[in-house]
């Protein structure tokens, strides 16, 4: 019960960071707004919560002396996934702060960057804060005070990371991955059914079946048996005009 309880609290926190990087990227761009910024805050505090809430249960459990040492290996490597995404967590925060910095929206001093991304980023946000509808309660001067609390929440996060790395003695290369790398984009599995954010990561293409892959394979050469014929011909055509007016 308790490895499962800690897969979906890891799983949502996955997916709540992965929203954020989402639309980090969108900072500065021509999709940068006012609601952007309150999406980014948002999605940020929640991802803090859910970091909060995975390390006291990781921590616990990787204290007890009880536990077998199957569930201690299994512990292990959650703690170093759950390590990974607060590096990555806190990565995206210092990229926001910088971009945020740089592209002010109350006062601007630079020009928007057109990076070919266009649309609204609601979609992404409500799904991290598991909504139907976003409601945007921010005032126009959110950029400049949520920097402000985006330092501050830096400096938070990074002294968990500091935290975490002295309470609990893991070393990520001596945890063995279950899985090869990147087996889970070709998964055909649901993305999770977790409460707490839900995002699509990556989605396959759908893929053509067999059959339909000979019968292009085969049309194709069968027009390369016509183009040639057409070519042999053309060639006999003008040999014989050649012959016959020499």
């Amino acid at each position: 019960m308790g490895k499962e309880e800690c897969k979906t609290m890891l799983d949502a926190l996955n997916k709540v960071t992965a929203c954020y990087r989402h639309l980090v990227i969108a900072l500065g761009s021509t999709s940068d707004s006012q609601n952007l910024r309150e999406e980014l805050k948002r999605t940020r505090k929640k991802a803090q919560e859910l970091a909060v809430a995975n390390r006291t249960k990781l921590t616990s459990l990787l204290k007890d002396k009880s536990i077998s040492k199957e569930d201690r290996v299994e512990y292990e490597r959650l703690w170093v996934l759950f390590s990974s995404s607060m590096e990555l967590l806190e990565v995206d925060m210092k990229r926001s702060l910088e971009i945020g910095q740089d592209f002010p929206l109350k006062v601007p001093t630079r020009h928007l960057i057109q990076t070919g991304m266009t649309g609204s980023t609601t979609t992404v946000a409500a799904r991290a804060m598991s909504v139907q509808n976003m409601k945007y309660e921010a005032d126009s001067n959110i950029d400049i005070a949520d920097l402000r609390e985006l330092r501050t929440e830096i400096s938070q996060v990074s002294n968990m990371v500091e935290e975490m790395e002295m309470k609990v003695q893991v070393a990520p290369w001596a945890v063995e991955a279950k899985q090869e790398a990147g087996a889970e984009l070709k998964s055909n599995m649901s993305v999770g059914n977790s409460s707490v954010g839900v995002i699509s990561i990556c989605e396959e293409d759908p893929k053509e079946d067999d059959g339909g892959e000979s019968r292009e394979g085969g049309f194709a050469s069968f027009c390369a048996v016509i183009v040639f014929l057409v070519i042999l011909l053309v060639a006999g055509v003008l040999g014989y005009l050649v012959i016959n007016m020499s």
